[in-house]
């Protein structure tokens, strides 16, 4: 049995569908389905059912999938112990940030990293998707709430203010009452800003919604209508008027580690340097100021 084609499988396992598995994995869904099939031949049993609606453990998979989560977790912690303990200021850290904090935040502020420690390469990732410390996803993750699990460092970083925007242009001749508002699609009513955005509507629909913050920014810039966004977005655009923002519900930002890889001197500069920025940057996140 080839011992590395039990990465495919729990990968596989946990998705149910090739694509996905491939695309995390960072391999052709083609290489997963071969490593699959290596790994029924070798152990002489049929792990999934090939339906339409994607792969299914059959009972003989599903006990391999406890004994392969269980032999997961020990490579998972062997590996977060080694790089704990890892020495010197370089090597590869990965971080994790939601899609708009890391392009539009983050990313233009990040040559302070690479003036204090050259030698360090970061892989920045902007995900909507809380993603998995444990598993090693990634070294770091900033997080708009704060997770569970007694294995994470957690610890506030700021405080990302939201106010109800439209373009300087779309507001000519118009109030408040008559603009056209938008907002997140349906999979995004949980959020609190969009559930008092709803409140504010009082029955009037969203003329246009998305999933996708940044979109929704172009949008108010475009003057179709006004929407709820966060400061560090709009930042000091002289086009973008805030028509109202006592009441929108800011989002506390958490740096999240697990607690065997923050002794890591290349995480740790890191979280150092994400705290540093976030500090010098506290007017623009939180909104202070004209």
């Amino acid at each position: 049995m080839d011992w590395d084609d039990l990465r495919y499988f729990a990968e596989l396992a946990r998705t149910g569908s090739l694509s996905a598995a491939a695309r995390t994995l960072r391999v052709d869904h083609s290489t997963v389905a071969r490593r699959i099939t290596s790994l029924e031949g070798a152990l002489g049993i049929r792990l999934f059912d090939r339906l339409p609606r994607g792969y299914v453990l059959t009972p003989e998979g599903e006990h391999v999938r406890e004994q392969v989560e269980r032999l997961e977790e020990d490579v998972f912690a062997l590996q977060r112990t080694v790089q704990g303990r890892g020495p010197g200021l370089s090597g590869t850290v990965r971080v994790s940030a939601p899609p708009a904090f890391a392009s539009l935040f983050l990313s233009p502020r990040l040559s302070l990293l690479r003036e204090r420690h050259p030698d360090i390469i970061l892989e920045l990732s902007g995900s909507n998707i809380s993603v998995s410390l444990t598993r090693r996803d990634a070294d770091i993750a900033l997080r708009l709430a704060k997770p569970e699990g007694s294995s994470l460092i957690t610890r506030k970083v700021g405080t990302a203010g939201y106010g109800l925007f439209a373009s300087r242009t779309y507001t000519d001749g118009r109030t408040p009452e008559t603009m056209d508002l938008l907002g997140y699609e349906e999979s995004l009513e949980h959020v609190p800003q969009q559930q008092w955005l709803r409140h504010y509507a009082r029955g009037r629909p969203l003329v246009f919604r998305t999933s996708d913050l940044v979109g929704l920014a172009s949008a108010v810039r475009a003057g179709l209508g006004a929407a709820v966004l966060p400061f560090f977005v709009t930042g000091n655009d002289p086009d973008l008027i805030c028509l109202q923002r006592e009441g929108v519900p800011p989002r506390d930002l958490w740096l999240v580690v697990h607690e065997d890889v923050r002794r890591s001197p290349r995480v740790r500069a890191v979280m150092d340097i994400l705290i540093e920025i976030l500090a010098r940057e506290r007017s623009l996140l939180e909104g202070i100021g004209p």
